[in-house]
């Protein structure tokens, strides 16, 4: 089983930053792509970033671009969302997703609240 865990949402003002990891742990660690995605309250959860196994490609919805960046680790196992120049509109709940093409399978984090408010 793979098991991802989420950190590094808080609350923030508009303008600030943070940044999210999620670490993936567990026996089946083939991941391939990754991404984080977000789900604000009466919101369908909806793609922020996606990144390819070894980080060559990443794609970003339009309301993030400029602003967010997605990077990963593999040695670690590991990926962050770096997110500069926050809005009200990004607070969300954000969930980190890993695709394993062995089986195919997808995984979960339990997500991490960003609240970007004055």
């Amino acid at each position: 089983q793979v098991q991802l865990v989420e950190s590094g949402g808080g609350l923030v003002q508009p303008g600030g930053s943070l940044r999210l990891s999620c670490a993936a742990s567990g026996t089946m660690l083939n991941i391939d792509s990754m991404g984080w995605y977000r789900q604000a309250p009466g919101k369908q959860r909806e793609l922020v970033a996606a990144i390819s196994s070894l980080g060559s490609r990443t794609n970003y919805a339009d309301s993030v671009k400029g602003r967010f960046t997605i990077s990963r680790d593999t040695a670690k196992n590991t990926m962050y969302l770096q997110m500069n120049s926050l809005k009200s509109e990004d607070t969300a709940v954000y969930y980190c997703n890993a695709y394993v093409a062995w089986g195919p399978r997808n995984y979960w984090g339990q997500g991490t609240q960003v609240t970007v408010s004055s």
